[in-house]
């Protein structure tokens, strides 16, 4: 089996800096942002576009991490809890939230992540960041801001490596 090396270190950093003008743009400013990432990858994203927001605007947008295990509907017993999923120092009521995940597959995993904090809140508005959009949808969910457009077969997989969890920073296709 091959690997490719679809983004590497510097072409990571420089889609981050990217989706972070976006964000920005998108949002008029950072007022009223906030940004929420997925477990596990997507909430370290979510910290580096956070970083790169702050370096642009000279403000600190508030950042959590969202964890949608509970409501996932690939899992047998599905049981959502009343504790809130996410983890972040703000309300997200009337704020614009911004989802960040680190691969956009089928859309499951965004669908369960907005019935998580729909549960709990009612924001603005809320957008999605993803790293890379490999296609392949189940439901009708697209990102506002894309990192990187890989189109791949369903036997292939997409990998993302980040120095927070991996040895490296890179996305690789196997």
């Amino acid at each position: 089996m091959t690997s490719r090396i679809i983004l590497d270190e510097s072409a990571i950093n420089r889609t981050l800096t990217r989706i972070a003008h976006e964000i920005l743009e998108y949002n008029k400013g950072s007022e009223n942002l906030a940004l929420l990432g997925i477990k596990t990858r997507g909430e370290f994203l979510a910290k580096r576009i956070q970083q790169k927001i702050q370096q642009i605007e000279a403000v600190e947008v508030p950042t959590g991490t969202i964890d949608i295990t509970s409501f996932r509907d690939d899992k047998d017993a599905r049981h959502i809890v009343n504790d809130k999923t996410y983890m972040i120092d703000t309300d997200l009521n009337d704020r614009v939230v911004i989802i960040v995940d680190d691969v956009l597959y089928t859309g499951r995993t965004v669908r369960a992540s907005l019935d998580a904090i729909l549960l709990h809140s009612r924001p603005k508005k809320i957008g999605l960041a993803t790293l890379v959009d490999r296609g392949h949808r189940e439901l009708p969910i697209r990102a506002d801001f894309v990192g990187k457009n890989i189109p791949t077969s369903h036997e292939e997989s997409v990998n993302v490596y980040l120095t927070e969890t991996d040895d490296r920073n890179a996305v690789i296709i196997t």
